[in-house]
């Protein structure tokens, strides 16, 4: 049995105010005057930027996939979107990892508009997150809606919890992938990457 997507439980949110107030107590406690000149506006910017970070958490991703379409003729290879620019925040530390993500799906009967797949990719990556998380949950969401003879994501990212603290391995890189129906073969797994290859730094 496959297992579904799982869904995000819905929290109350808190108030503009509140969220506003939590980012003053923040500056504070790195050790800074949250009423000083410069920092007056900084708890309304903040709170404008979550709102644009993690706006993934407002849509529904299978409903992004929703509309498809039948009139393929016949068409049964790979389609694949490469090199999307990827920008989410980590739910370890909430600071970003950024990177590529390549998406690429065999059709059964029907495809979808390519910008609804770089629409699921925003979806997931503007909310909290791991990256094994997000690879599973774009690939499974791909399955599930489109039932496509296979679906394979990779995704390539750097890390500020690795880059900018702790470790500081700046030049390091996460990879996470995940292959379903044929592209578990070996054969077809090589074909994915090497399209991927193709006039890529990848």
């Amino acid at each position: 049995m496959k297992k579904s997507v799982k869904q995000v439980k819905k929290v109350a949110r808190p108030s503009v105010k509140e969220a506003e107030a939590a980012v003053k107590v923040l500056i504070a406690w790195a050790g800074d005057n949250p009423e000083r000149e410069g920092l007056l506006e900084t708890p309304k910017r903040v709170v404008n930027a979550y709102r644009e970070f993690f706006s993934g958490y407002d849509v529904n991703p299978e409903e992004v996939l929703g509309k498809t379409f039948e009139e393929v003729e016949g068409y049964n290879d790979i389609v694949l979107l490469k090199n999307m620019r990827m920008e989410s925040h980590c739910e370890h530390h909430m600071v970003p990892f950024i990177g590529k993500a390549h998406i690429a799906y065999i059709p059964d009967k029907k495809v979808v508009g390519i910008s609804k797949i770089a629409r699921l990719l925003d979806i997931f990556s503007k909310r909290l997150q791991t990256q094994e998380t997000m690879t599973a949950q774009i690939a499974d969401t791909i399955n599930k809606v489109l039932k496509p003879k296979g679906v394979a994501v990779l995704i390539d990212a750097k890390h500020q919890c690795m880059t900018t603290r702790g470790i500081h391995k700046t030049e390091t890189t996460t990879i996470t992938k995940r292959m379903t129906g044929d592209f578990k073969k070996a054969d077809m797994e090589q074909k994915f990457l090497s399209m991927i290859a193709i006039n890529s730094n990848f």
